[in-house]
């Protein structure tokens, strides 16, 4: 319920402060203001109500403070705030351990290291394939997104605007195409074999041995790049690449895992078990913490190797392990039902607005791809900005995934209510671009 004309006076206050005294570097698709959240849906500043299909990127996986994560969270703030994991014990972390082990989505035994976000959680990744392959070589794919940080950069490809001016990039990285089913036009055996083709044909006899890759980098689903769904071919090829030439498979799970497809995992759906898989988003309902995880027989590196001052912060663990239970109990199943409902919505939009070339996803990982043409499948990359930002101007908070696409990605207590509301809200943003 948009009650003000956006921006509100107060949210609009509160954006020119921000202008003075915060990195331009940062990207503001709309001038939301958000003064409180409950479940999927958030207030501003200026009382306005939105229905937020972004979770903040992903991560408020139980909804904006979920009470049971908000109980976990100040239960340990009474206790102690910060005792550095990584030079003491504290048996929060210890608990987090055990129950990242118990639903990683490969064979145990399992180790886990602690950071504070995505990238760094693909940083320990990067480092641990190296020392424990004691090779160079990683391989990522164009369209993927690991981070900002000069490691997980390197293997990012997704905007020209994210690697411009940082150059030159960690040597021995080098990127191979990822499946696109909707462009290619291919089966989904033939779009797989492209991938994989690429990197047994060109990487392999051009540029790199295979015997000098460390590690393949790959995200199940597709984020940044456009919210690409690959066939299951693709990742199972993959996981027999990575073990016949001893390379460390790295599934990076920050966007897609935490029960946003349905499953913990997204990497699940394939049947594929990596090497490593690093979280971040999802796993602590909104505060900072990201972490690799491995079977334990490849975290064979020795004390002081690598280490965060800050990672696996006790008030973290105890959100995670929150998190944990409630997706276990039921967001999971949540997310692959009500996700199912509004893919069948989305798709049922595209008999009204051409302009919609493609809907795909998992769960609550939805992509709509939008076009000029569906014939040529023409790119529609201005109007994909002005329909995020009817949206809002509405009351729905999406955001851009790729050149052209929308992303849906909501908490996962989105209600099959509140979706058909997105759905509505969706379908009123087309009709005012015109669309």
């Amino acid at each position: 319920m948009i009650k003000t004309p956006l921006p509100g006076p107060k949210a609009k206050a509160i954006i020119d402060r921000d202008a003075k005294v915060v990195s331009p570097s940062y990207t503001r698709d709309y001038p939301l203001v958000i003064a409180r959240g409950d479940g999927a849906v958030v207030e501003d500043v200026d009382g306005n109500i939105f229905l937020d299909c972004t979770a903040g990127i992903a991560v408020t996986s139980t909804g904006h403070s979920h009470p049971d994560v908000v109980k976990a969270i100040v239960e340990q703030a009474g206790k102690f705030l910060h005792m550095s994991g990584t030079d003491f014990y504290y048996e929060v972390q210890v608990r987090l351990g055990e129950a990242l082990s118990a639903i990683a989505p490969m064979t145990g035994p399992h180790r886990s290291f602690f950071g504070n976000s995505g990238t760094e959680a693909v940083e320990a990744a990067l480092k641990l394939a190296k020392y424990h392959t004691k090779r160079h070589g990683i391989i990522a794919f164009f369209g993927a997104f690991h981070g900002r940080s000069m490691g997980s950069l390197s293997l990012t490809a997704s905007k020209i605007t994210q690697r411009k001016g940082f150059a030159p990039f960690v040597p021995g990285t080098y990127h191979a195409p990822y499946p696109d089913m909707y462009r290619s036009g291919l089966s989904a055996d033939e779009c797989a074999a492209r991938s994989i083709d690429f990197i047994e044909q060109q990487l392999f006899v051009h540029l790199v041995p295979p015997d000098e890759v460390a590690a393949i980098v790959v995200e199940p689903i597709q984020g940044e790049g456009g919210y690409l769904v690959p066939p299951h071919a693709f990742l199972q090829r993959l996981r027999e690449l990575a073990s016949k030439h001893g390379i460390v498979l790295v599934a990076d799970e920050v966007q897609s895992g935490m029960g946003r497809t349905g499953k913990m995992f997204a990497i699940e759906h394939a049947g594929v078990e990596p090497d490593v898989v690093t979280i971040a988003k999802g796993i602590a309902s909104g505060l900072p913490l990201g972490i690799a995880t491995a079977r334990s027989e490849f975290m064979d590196w020795p004390p002081g190797a690598h280490a965060s001052t800050f990672g696996g912060n006790p008030v973290a663990c105890a959100a995670a392990l929150a998190t944990i239970t409630l997706l276990r109990d039921s967001l999971i199943k949540n997310a692959d039902v009500v996700g199912a409902h509004f893919m069948a919505g989305a798709k049922a939009l595209m008999e009204k607005h051409p302009i919609i070339g493609d809907v795909r996803g998992r769960g609550l990982m939805i992509g709509i791809e939008l076009v000029r043409d569906r014939t040529t499948k023409e790119r529609a990359t201005s109007e994909r900005d002005a329909l995020v930002k009817e949206c809002f101007k509405r009351g729905l908070l999406v955001l851009g995934a790729g050149r052209n696409a929308i992303r849906i990605s909501p908490p996962l207590v989105l209600s099959t209510q509140q979706a058909d509301e997105a759905l509505t809200l969706l379908d009123q943003a087309m009709t005012a671009i015109g669309k």
